[in-house]
């Protein structure tokens, strides 16, 4: 399964760090959304999109990218973040943007993963922010056994 992960990560790493523990369990190709010019969807089978979590949503750049991909024929994609809180299902429901935008752009969304990751961003700096450490080995290690279940989706 040819397979590519962008990311964008930009205050602590945190989606970096997941971004790296998916793309070597994949054997990706990965690339930072800020270093790097994306290479042509068609040549992968699976599409891993991710980024922290800001004010509520995926960072500008990523959204900006689905919106600017061609129609695309079920091709296979996942969604991935960090972020200061929790993501659930109604609340704080933090890929439900970025996977709607994919689906609209005829992406097949075969899973996503969210986790805590340190969160510095306004008044959270001045009591040395939250979740410090995160994410941490459970973390990246919840990160590593998600992919390895894509084998199945693909």
């Amino acid at each position: 399964m040819n397979t590519l992960i962008i990311y964008s990560s930009r205050h602590h790493k945190n989606t970096e760090k997941i971004a790296r523990t998916m793309a070597s369990a994949l054997n990706a190709q990965l690339v930072n959304l800020n270093e790097a010019d994306t290479p042509a969807l068609a040549d992968y089978d699976l599409i891993g999109l991710g980024s922290g979590i800001y004010w509520g949503k995926h960072d500008r750049r990523i959204l900006n990218l689905v919106d600017n991909l061609p129609l695309q024929n079920n091709k296979k994609a996942i969604v991935f973040s960090t972020s200061g809180l929790n993501e659930g299902r109604v609340l704080n429901n933090f890929n439900k943007r970025l996977k709607r935008k994919l689906r609209e752009k005829g992406f097949t969304i075969i899973g996503e993963f969210s986790c805590r990751g340190f969160d510095t961003v306004g008044p959270l700096k001045l009591i040395g922010g939250l979740n410090k450490g995160r994410p941490d080995e459970n973390d990246l290690e919840a990160a590593a056994h998600f992919t390895k279940g894509l084998w199945d989706e693909c």
